[in-house]
């Protein structure tokens, strides 16, 4: 589970993107899950997240990470994760393009964004 300092995992992963997409949204799960938020939506534009996670026997290679998900999926009353397309989720699509052109890792969980990253409006 998530330590009681509340620091992230680094999320940058050379493995790929499903794997990175996968280890984030265990990570948001526990989070929501130690915040005993217990129904969940999940939003993604990442297509092939929600197909692992709705169908998770069909993606072997990513078995130990989508048995985790699993575990963590369990543990909600509620849950779903939904594909939102990244043109409806501009908000999101800037915070992660600027983050990715920093010259450090970037971690943010929040509404409000750092004040050393770009506008995002």
């Amino acid at each position: 589970m998530v330590s009681n300092r509340w620091s992230l995992e680094r999320v940058r992963d050379s493995s790929g993107t499903w794997v990175t997409e996968l280890k984030a949204l265990v990570w948001a799960m526990q989070i929501m899950l130690v915040y005993n938020k217990r129904r969940m939506q999940f939003q993604t534009d990442c297509t092939e997240l929600v197909k692992m996670v709705s169908t998770p026997t069909a993606w072997p290679a990513f078995e130990t990470l989508l048995e985790e998900v699993e575990k963590c999926k369990r543990r909600f009353e509620a849950f779903s994760i939904i594909h939102i397309p990244r043109t409806t989720n501009t908000k999101a699509d800037k915070l992660a393009r600027s983050a990715r052109d920093q010259p450090y890792d970037v971690y943010y969980v929040n509404s409000i964004p750092p004040t050393s990253l770009p506008e995002l409006i």
